[in-house]
């Protein structure tokens, strides 16, 4: 009888990688890392390593022609994941440099085996291993080199399996290399992460990629990921859960009997009773029409209610978004500002970012702040999909529980009424309109609800005014006299009274 076998799984430490690989590396698994030059594979690598290195887990980075071991630790120590207190005693770096000049496969082997049989490592890395290929090749013909090639990645293989070793070879590989059926590295291959970099106009975009992935179930697809001072922070693509394709699919309308609050008096009421919690709200207005003050007003009131928030800038910068009731909440920890104004993002990564803090913060309040910014912000390549992945991204968040506030800017023209200039109205389980109008002489600011999903809401079009850090809804328009109105069909709003409207 037959006992099933578990396979351990490895946390690697890297930012992202665990998710994406379906919960960490199998334990003795052989792994290769690919991509062309200078997409990553080394550091990488040397991530993994010293992220899974310690006294019951030693490890052997052996390198070959295509960078000297000196060369490469003089770089990796720039990065924070380096650790000198483990070099040699759990570490080792091994230069196979003189046993390919000396030799062929065999003196390579031999060197390999005798290195892991002193030192017993669980973890062994050859880099670069297409430059080992490549140096064999060269001194045999290409049949004889083939035929060694695969017996001595088979003997290799057996070998570090029987050593209970997780194995990684790094190699500069393209796409017409990864091949099972003409290349017998590809086909022995337990796992296989490839890396690649692009250059969009100005924008370098960098991604990763588990092509394979023996026993478990990996992310499929391509992932961003960016390379800083502590190494690779790989961003997995946004999914969305099972209940939310469920709803896609078979129409389920969505109910929510919490509503929340949203921090200004008069606006509840004019929502059906608030805003229903995990529901996504598009705020709609012109450039200083009070967005931004809404926003804060919404996560304010959340504070005050125990549910704190997050705020994601697209245009503003933290220090122009302070204002003085924002500035006490960052100052108290209840809400968490997500600074992203560097460009070239991609939705993956702002995602990441924001479950991070709303984790941290045990957020249930998010603020997008100004959508049309974010689209500016990504990088060319992801612009073609904006509208599905930002729908993936409020989906993950709603069904997290999280009730998600979008701002967006459209010109008021006053001839037509539009909810965005991006086509973003479909996100939105609410919509909140602001607008200007003409009245007296003077533009006075106007707000409607123009959408609650599944509740009633008011069709009432109502003056408001910002005083300070807080917003004052006065009556509605249809008390005032001397209203004319343009074509019948058309949301004209030619608005004149008498006199100034308090």
């Amino acid at each position: 009888m037959f006992r099933k076998v578990l396979i351990n799984r490895m946390k690697t430490g890297v930012p992202g990688l665990d998710r994406l690989l379906g919960g960490g590396l199998p334990e003795s698994s052989f792994n290769i890392i690919a991509g062309k030059p200078g997409s990553g594979k080394t550091t990488l690598a040397n991530q993994i390593m010293f992220g899974l290195a310690g006294p019951d887990c030693k490890a052997i980075y052996f390198t070959a022609m295509g960078e000297s071991g000196l060369k490469m630790l003089r770089y990796q120590q720039q990065f924070s994941f380096f650790d000198f207190d483990k070099i040699n005693h759990i570490i080792r770096f091994i230069d196979l440099s003189d046993d390919l000049l000396n030799g062929a496969y065999d003196n390579v082997f031999k060197r390999i085996s005798k290195e892991i049989q002193n030192f017993s490592p669980r973890l062994v890395f050859v880099d670069s291993f297409r430059s080992l290929v490549e140096m064999v090749e060269m001194e045999h013909n290409s049949q004889a080199s083939h035929s060694s090639l695969q017996r001595f990645i088979q003997q290799l293989a057996q070998q570090l399996a029987a050593w209970q070793a997780t194995t990684f070879l790094i190699g500069e590989y393209n796409e017409s290399n990864v091949n099972t059926e003409t290349n017998p590295v590809i086909s022995v291959a337990d796992g296989i992460l490839w890396l690649s970099q692009n250059l969009h106009r100005n924008s370098m975009v960098r991604k990763i990629q588990a092509i394979k992935m023996r026993g478990q179930d990996h992310t499929p697809g391509l992932h961003t990921f960016r390379i800083n001072n502590h190494g690779l922070r790989i961003f997995p693509r946004a999914v969305l859960p099972p209940e939310i394709e469920k709803e896609k699919n078979d129409n389920t309308p969505f109910s929510s009997d919490k509503r929340l609050n949203m921090g200004v008096p008069g606006l509840d009421e004019m929502m059906g009773g608030g805003l229903p919690a995990g529901y996504s709200l598009l705020l709609v207005g012109p450039s200083g029409s009070g967005k931004t003050v809404l926003a804060t007003e919404f996560l304010a009131e959340g504070v005050r209610r125990g549910e704190n928030g997050v705020i994601a800038a697209f245009e503003k910068s933290p220090r122009q978004l302070l204002s003085h009731k924002l500035h006490t909440l960052l100052k108290d920890e209840t809400v968490g500002v997500i600074n992203t104004r560097s460009l070239d993002l991609s939705i993956d990564e702002t995602l990441y970012d924001l479950i991070d803090m709303i984790e941290k913060l045990k957020a249930k309040r998010v603020v997008l702040d100004s959508l049309s910014g974010f689209e500016l912000a990504l990088a060319p390549e992801f612009r073609e999909d904006y509208r599905e992945s930002l729908y993936r991204m409020i989906s993950v968040l709603t069904a997290m529980g999280i009730t998600v506030l979008m701002t967006a800017e459209v010109e008021d023209r006053y001839t037509d009424l539009r909810f965005s200039a991006y086509g973003n109205a479909f996100l939105a389980d609410a919509i909140i309109l602001q607008r200007y109008i003409e009245i007296g002489g003077q533009f006075k600011r106007a707000m409607s609800v123009v959408k609650v999903r599944g509740s009633a809401h008011s069709k009432d079009i109502r003056l408001f005014d910002i005083d300070g850090d807080d917003i004052q809804i006065g009556p509605p328009l249809s008390q005032y006299e001397g209203i004319l109105s343009g074509h019948p069909t058309l949301p004209r709003l030619d608005w004149h009274t008498p006199g100034d409207v308090p």
